[in-house]
């Protein structure tokens, strides 16, 4: 599992200097206002040396250290796209990808001590942690990234042109009911919030997930791809199709074996008979 999500790491660092090298709007978007191309481009050389092979080389073979050194390369990075934003008032579109990487490469070394049982068992309290986080969650992956990349990709481009934004609206509000539905049944049948660090005490098995195994995770793709339409963003919606990729290769891998080891055959019963992604409506089994 691991192993898959450092090649993925990899794969996208290279893709994301290919798409620099070819594309002067993507190249431009990734820019700090007052730091020139060649101190940009100097960074090249520590990415594929540092990250980019070295993540190649943890993917197939199990090295804790270089999951550290990858870490650091990662961090110094980070702070320095932080300093630059500091000192260019912009660039916040790199420096918020370095910290996205910063938080993954913090999540794949320490991910044992992320997945923790709800210590209470509270029906008002566990709704509220959970408003929390979705007020939380939703700014920031419904707003303020979509913001970001508008801003560095078409900042006077028009938007809300219908039909779009009929379109647009009409899906993240069903996307939106979906996953505060999925949410509330969660708290109330699960005794626990959909965070991993303070996750539901027992199996959910009815509401949404009756009938597919993560309607949250669809509920928040689906989210993002009708903000795209709403302002007519392909960059927003490749945002969000990112966002699929990396949960269903790395963040669900995850979570499933935490969910086997927690629940069992009562788990790996419900994983063989209901869908991921597609839901099933008819033969139902997990009743």
């Amino acid at each position: 599992m691991k192993g898959t999500a450092y090649l993925l790491q990899a794969s996208l660092i290279m893709l994301w200097w290919i798409g620099l090298s070819l594309d002067s709007t993507f190249y431009n978007a990734f820019q700090f206002p007052g730091i020139g191309s060649n101190a940009f481009n100097s960074f090249f050389a520590p990415d594929i040396l540092v990250v980019t092979f070295l993540s190649i080389v943890r993917a197939y073979k199990h090295v804790r250290e270089l999951e550290f050194v990858i870490l650091g390369g990662f961090a110094f990075g980070t702070f320095y796209c932080i300093n630059a934003t500091i000192l260019t008032h912009g660039g916040y579109l790199p420096t918020t990808l370095m910290i996205l990487g910063l938080f993954y490469n913090l999540f794949l070394i320490f991910q044992e001590n992320i997945f923790r049982e709800s210590q209470s068992k509270s029906f008002v309290m566990n709704g509220l942690k959970t408003l929390v986080q979705i007020i939380c969650i939703w700014f920031i992956t419904l707003f303020f990234f979509p913001w970001l990349l508008l801003q560095a990709f078409a900042p006077n481009t028009p938007f809300l042109l219908e039909p779009y934004f009929a379109i647009g609206s009409l899906l993240f509000a069903l996307f939106s009911i979906l996953g505060l539905t999925s949410a509330y049944i969660m708290v109330k049948n699960g005794k626990g919030t959909p965070l991993p660090i303070d996750q539901t005490t027992k199996l959910v098995l009815t509401g949404p997930y009756r009938y597919v195994r993560n309607p949250m995770a669809i509920a928040g793709v689906g989210q993002g791809i009708a903000v795209g339409i709403i302002f007519t963003s392909m960059p927003i919606c490749i945002y969000a199709l990112v966002g699929a990729l990396l949960w269903q290769l790395v963040v669900r891998p995850i979570e499933e074996k935490d969910l086997l080891k927690r629940f069992g055959e009562e788990y790996e019963h419900y994983q063989q008979n209901i869908p991921c992604w597609i839901p099933r409506f008819k033969n139902n089994t997990t009743t």
